[in-house]
């Protein structure tokens, strides 16, 4: 299954993104992946790119497309603190989703960290948006390339001139 596995990582605060191009180069990466054969996307439902990219799979699953999208989510209450509408976009994305696992019944530390292991562990690709040289995505990222996962970072394609 790793083969046909596709993961998602990015940063949380998208503020200042030109959403609709971000949301466009995702759409035309996850197509030339399902072309080749991908069509499992594993997200980890956290707020900004993850759920941008969930929804994308989701609106490609629903025109049709062999699209499938697995949350893979470090606990139950990865929303507290959230605000309402950060909560009800998280919950409508879980509720269409075609598979989600809880790797934890409540937060505890490192839950973040396994998560984002268990994404790279479970795929053969990796679509990020990486524009910070710190975090979670950094090593996410960073991990994903020891690991041999083809990348695509979406961030350097949004800054270049059309």
């Amino acid at each position: 299954m790793r083969e046909e596995s596709c993961c998602f990582t990015g940063h949380r605060n998208l503020r200042g993104v030109d959403l609709p191009r971000l949301e466009g180069l995702l759409e035309e990466k996850i197509r030339k992946l399902m072309d080749r054969g991908i069509t499992n996307f594993l997200a980890g439902g956290a707020r900004g790119f993850d759920l941008l990219a969930a929804r994308t799979v989701l609106r490609l699953r629903d025109q049709g497309e062999p699209a499938r999208l697995t949350l893979i989510l470090p606990c139950r209450d990865q929303d507290r603190g959230w605000s309402l509408s950060d909560r009800r976009a998280y919950s409508r994305t879980l509720e269409r989703a075609d598979k989600a696992l809880f790797l934890s019944e409540k937060y505890q530390e490192g839950c973040m960290f396994l998560r984002n292991r268990y994404l790279v562990d479970h795929s053969s690709a990796c679509i990020c948006y990486l524009v910070q040289n710190r975090g979670g995505t950094l090593y996410t990222v960073n991990y994903a390339k020891r690991q041999g996962l083809e990348l695509y970072n979406l961030a350097p394609r949004l800054n270049e001139e059309i």
